[in-house]
């Protein structure tokens, strides 16, 4: 069975900065043997914002039907998840962050529900991956979107020391990540060793 990677692009903007570092991830984790590839733009997903209603504590299920019904099962299946954004006013794109809180119906499964995530010979096999562009040349500047990356994680069962980040500031106008003079390696490298350590993995 190949690794499954599973990608969410997740700015408005097509073809950006962040989606173009999550294109060069991608290429290189597809390059390798035995592994398939998916890459889902979330301003295409039809992904609406979490109510707050708290269903999904009782039903093991959001009660919106949309998008995210398709998504959910990918969530489960893949072994790689690969999230990317822009930085917009110091956190994730509107778009990241409505996936992530939908994300909900995973932490009521978890937490309230006591059910399983993903069956007992997966666990701890999962990796993530954090992408993010951001303009302003900060080193602070990723800081307020880290905690709810790792908390999408941590509620589909991938722990903090399984999720690998890339992210490059200072990059502001569409394409100016291209110009960017490590950004291309350390995605590539990225993708190829996340691979490699999967296999690792899995052949345990």
């Amino acid at each position: 069975m190949p690794i499954k990677v599973l990608a969410f692009a997740g700015s408005p903007r097509r073809h950006g900065n962040s989606e173009t570092l999550l294109d060069w991830v991608l290429a290189s984790m597809g390059g390798e043997t035995d592994v398939s590839v998916e890459k889902i733009a979330l301003s295409e997903a039809n992904i609406n914002m979490c109510n707050g209603c708290n269903a999904c504590e009782k039903l093991n299920r959001c009660i919106q039907r949309d998008g995210m019904d398709t998504v959910h099962d990918k969530i489960i299946e893949a072994d790689c998840i690969v999230l990317s954004s822009p930085i917009f006013c110091m956190g994730l794109a509107a778009q990241v962050k409505a996936l992530v809180d939908r994300a909900q119906v995973f932490r009521s499964r978890k937490y309230v529900l006591k059910l399983p995530i993903v069956p007992p010979e997966r666990r701890g096999k999962r990796f993530g991956i954090f992408l993010a562009t951001a303009g302003q040349k900060w080193d602070h500047v990723f800081a307020a979107a880290i905690p709810s990356v790792k908390c999408f994680y941590h509620v589909i069962d991938i722990r903090d020391a399984d999720i690998h980040y890339l992210m490059i500031n200072n990059v502001d106008e569409k394409g100016a990540i291209e110009r960017h003079p490590t950004a291309k390696n350390e995605a590539d490298m990225l993708g190829k060793d996340v691979i490699a350590e999967l296999k690792k993995r899995f052949s345990s």
